[in-house]
């Protein structure tokens, strides 16, 4: 009967320190997994916004997050804002950047 309980408790000894590094590697694939699927996108997407918000200039058309289509006619750096030109009436109306939601002016790569 000894050794029963002998054998009971060597099946219980804890294993080698191996098992908690392969579950902290585990972990690890999973952080950087989320990271290279939600985090790393989101970031580019808000680069490229920040980009085509800085590079929009004078005569460009433009879309705020309004809904409101013009023409850019000024722009103000010490604002950060621009003045775009509305409709047939030519109604003039000064929206900060952060506002542009596209530059609905197709470039060419010569001008780039």
């Amino acid at each position: 009967m000894n050794t029963f309980f002998t054998l009971d408790a060597a099946a219980a000894a804890p294993a080698n320190g191996n098992d908690m590094w392969i579950m902290l590697a585990v972990y690890a694939v999973f952080i950087i997994a989320l990271y290279f699927i939600f985090f790393r996108p989101q970031n580019k997407k808000k680069k490229k916004e920040e980009e085509m918000r800085k590079g929009a200039t004078v005569g460009d058309e433009i879309t705020t997050i309004g809904g409101i289509c013009g023409r850019i006619i000024a722009v103000k750096d010490e604002t950060d804002s621009i003045v775009i030109e509305t409709g047939s009436d030519r109604a003039r109306i000064r929206v900060k950047r952060w506002a542009i939601s596209s530059v609905d002016t197709v470039k060419d790569d010569a001008e780039a």
